[in-house]
C-alpha cells in the first residue's frame, strides 16, 4: 500500500470526456503566450521606422511584456487557485485579446508599451492555469504525456515565433503580429466556457496581499536586472539597484511567507527533496535552453551568415524533435521503466551532449550543429515535462496554480540566467582572445567595423566562435551537473519516502488545510 500521504500525491479527477481536447485548446492559448515572448524581436526595424520609435521604446516594448508577466507568476496562481481555475483562464484569455487588440492599434510607442504590458497579465494568468487544468483534468497514468504535450508547447513558440513575425511583416504590418491573437483568443475562451471544467480551494484563506505585492517587486526587479545587464553593463547603476531590490524584495517575500497564518507560497515546500530537486533540475534546462538560442542566433547570423528567416529555419530541428517525442508519447512510455530521477538524468545529460556537440563540431558549419541540436531536443523532450510533472506532484492538489507559478517562474529565471551567465562568458573570451579588437567594441559587428583586412575579418569571426563554443561548454557542464544533483535529491526522496507534507501536517484529499471546517467538493461540474 502507498505510504504517500493523501496532500502530495496529484489528483485524480474522474477522467473527462473532452480531456483531449481540452488540452488542444489550452496548448493553443499556450502557444500564443509563448510566441509573444519571441516574435517582436523581428519588428525592431519597423517600429522604429513607422511609430518613431527610440532604442530604448523598443527595448521597453520587448521587455515590458516579460516583465510584467514574470512578476505576476506566484500571483496569479494563487488567484487561479482561490478565485477558480476555469475562471481566470477565461479572465486572462479575455485580458490578453483585449491588450493585443490595443497593441495593434497602437499609434506611439508609449500605448504599444502599455498594451504589451497588459498583455502580460493575461500572459501570467494563462501560463498558471494552463499547466493547473491540465493537472486537474487528466489522471496520474495519463498525466505525463499530457504534460509532455503541453510542455512542448514552449519549444514549438521559441521556434516558430521568428517564423511566423517574418512571415507576417512579409506581407502586412507590425500590427499584424498582434491582431492573429484575437481569433486564437475568442476560439478559445468559448471553447474554455464550453469545456472546461471548473476547480479551485475551498480552504477560507484570507488573500496574502502583501506577499502578492512582495513577490511582484522581488520577480520585476530581478528579472529587469537580469534583462538590462547585457545591455546596460553589468556594474551599471540601473542594474544594481534593480537587482538590490528585487533581492530585498524576494528575501522580504520568503520571511513573510514563513509567518503569515495563510501564505501565497508555504516556504516548507523547499525543505521537500523532490521539490527541491525538481526545482533544482528546472532551473537548469531553462538555463541551457535560454542560453544556447541566445547564443546560436547570433552564431548562425554574424558567424555562418545566415539571414534572420535563414536563422529561424535552422533552429526549427530542436523544436520538432521535442514535439515528435511529446506527441508520440515516448517520454511518458519511458517513465515507468526509469523513474522521475532517471528520466532527469537521462534528459539533462542529452541536453549537456547536444550544447557540447554544437560546440565542437558546429563552430563552422550547420551540420555539426544540426546533430548538437536534435540531441538537445531529445534530452528537453526528456527533463523538461517530467520537472514539471514532479513540481506540480510536489505540491498539494488544492496549490496547483501556485505549482504552475513556481514552474513558470523557474523558467523565467532560468532562461534570463542562461543569457546573462553564457552571455558574459562569451564576451570575456571573446575579448581575452582579441583584447585590442575587442576593447570597447561592445559586440561582434562593431568589433568586425574595426577591421581593415580579410585577414583581421576572420580572427575576429574565429575568436567570436570561439567565445560562443566555450560558453556553450560552460552550459553543458552546469546542465549536467544540475543533472546529476536533481536525480540525486529525487532518488533519496523517493528512498526514504519524504513525500510527507512539507509542513509536517496531513491534509484531506480534497487538499483543505487542517483545523478548518469541512469543505466542498473541489472540483465543480462541467459547465
Amino acid at each position: 500500500m502507498d505510504s504517500t500521504p493523501t496532500a502530495l500525491q496529484s489528483p485524480t479527477p474522474t477522467p473527462n470526456a473532452a480531456r483531449w481536447l481540452i488540452l488542444g485548446v489550452i496548448c493553443l492559448a499556450q502557444l500564443t503566450v509563448i510566441l509573444d515572448n519571441t516574435v517582436l524581436n523581428v519588428a525592431i526595424p519597423s517600429l522604429t521606422e513607422e511609430l518613431g520609435a527610440t532604442t530604448a521604446d523598443v527595448q521597453w516594448t520587448i521587455s515590458a511584456y516579460s516583465l510584467v508577466q514574470s512578476g505576476l507568476l506566484l500571483t496569479a496562481g494563487n488567484a487561479a487557485d482561490r478565485y477558480g481555475r476555469k475562471r481566470m483562464l477565461a479572465v486572462g484569455l479575455a485580458l490578453f485579446g483585449l491588450a493585443s487588440l490595443g497593441a495593434a492599434l497602437a499609434q506611439s510607442p508609449a500605448q504599444l508599451i502599455a498594451a504589451r504590458a497588459g498583455m502580460g497579465v493575461g500572459g501570467a494568468l494563462l501560463v498558471t492555469t494552463t499547466l493547473a487544468v491540465v493537472m486537474q483534468i487528466f489522471d496520474d497514468a495519463e498525466r505525463p504525456k499530457a504534460i509532455g504535450i503541453w510542455s512542448s508547447v514552449n519549444s514549438l513558440g521559441f521556434a516558430a515565433g521568428p517564423l511566423i513575425g517574418g512571415a507576417l511583416l512579409d506581407h502586412f504590418w507590425w500590427g499584424s503580429l498582434f491582431l492573429v491573437n484575437l481569433p486564437v483568443a475568442v476560439i478559445s475562451l468559448v471553447a474554455v466556457v464550453t469545456l472546461v471544467p471548473e476547480s479551485k480551494s475551498h480552504s477560507g484563506e484570507r488573500p496574502d496581499l502583501l506577499g502578492a505585492l512582495l513577490s511582484m517587486i522581488g520577480m520585476v526587479g530581478v528579472v529587469y536586472a537580469i534583462i538590462t545587464g547585457p545591455v546596460s553593463g553589468w556594474l551599471s547603476t540601473q542594474v544594481l539597484v534593480s537587482a538590490a531590490v528585487g533581492l530585498l524584495g524576494l528575501v522580504a517575500f520568503a520571511l513573510w511567507e514563513l509567518h503569515v497564518p495563510n501564505p501565497m507560497l508555504d516556504m516548507h515546500f523547499f525543505r521537500n527533496r523532490r521539490f527541491i530537486g525538481a526545482v533544482s533540475g528546472g532551473i537548469l534546462v531553462a538555463f541551457g535552453m535560454g542560453g544556447s538560442i541566445f547564443l546560436l542566433t547570433q552564431h548562425l547570423q554574424l558567424v555562418l551568415g545566415y539571414g534572420p528567416l535563414e536563422a529561424g529555419l535552422r533552429m526549427v530541428p530542436l523544436a520538432v524533435t521535442v514535439i515528435a517525442i511529446n506527441f508520440t508519447g515516448l517520454g511518458a512510455r519511458l517513465m515507468p521503466r526509469l523513474g522521475t530521477p532517471g528520466m532527469i538524468v537521462s534528459g539533462m545529460t542529452l541536453l549537456a551532449a547536444g550544447l557540447t556537440a554544437i560546440s565542437l563540431l558546429g563552430g563552422h558549419g550547420y551540420g555539426g550543429m544540426l546533430t548538437g541540436l536534435i540531441v538537445m531536443g531529445v534530452g528537453v523532450a526528456f527533463a523538461m515535462p517530467t520537472m514539471a510533472n514532479a513540481i506540480m506532484s510536489a505540491i498539494p492538489p488544492a496549490k496547483a496554480g501556485v505549482g504552475a507559478g513556481v514552474n513558470g517562474t523557474l523558467m523565467e529565471f532560468g532562461q534570463g540566467l542562461g543569457v546573462a551567465v553564457l552571455g558574459a562568458v562569451l564576451n570575456s573570451r571573446f575579448a581575452a582572445l582579441l583584447p585590442l579588437v575587442a576593447a570597447g567594441a561592445g559586440s561582434l559587428p562593431a568589433a568586425l567595423a574595426r577591421t581593415r583586412t580579410d585577414a583581421e575579418r576572420t580572427a575576429v569571426q574565429d575568436a567570436f566562435a570561439s567565445g560562443i563554443g566555450t560558453s556553450q561548454l560552460v552550459g553543458a557542464a552546469a546542465v549536467f551537473l544540475g543533472g546529476l544533483v536533481a536525480a540525486l535529491l529525487l532518488r533519496r526522496a523517493e528512498r526514504s519516502g519524504q513525500e510527507a507534507e512539507p509542513t509536517g501536517q496531513e491534509a484531506d484529499p480534497t487538499g483543505q488545510e487542517p483545523g478548518t471546517s469541512a469543505p466542498a467538493p473541489s472540483t465543480a461540474p462541467a459547465e
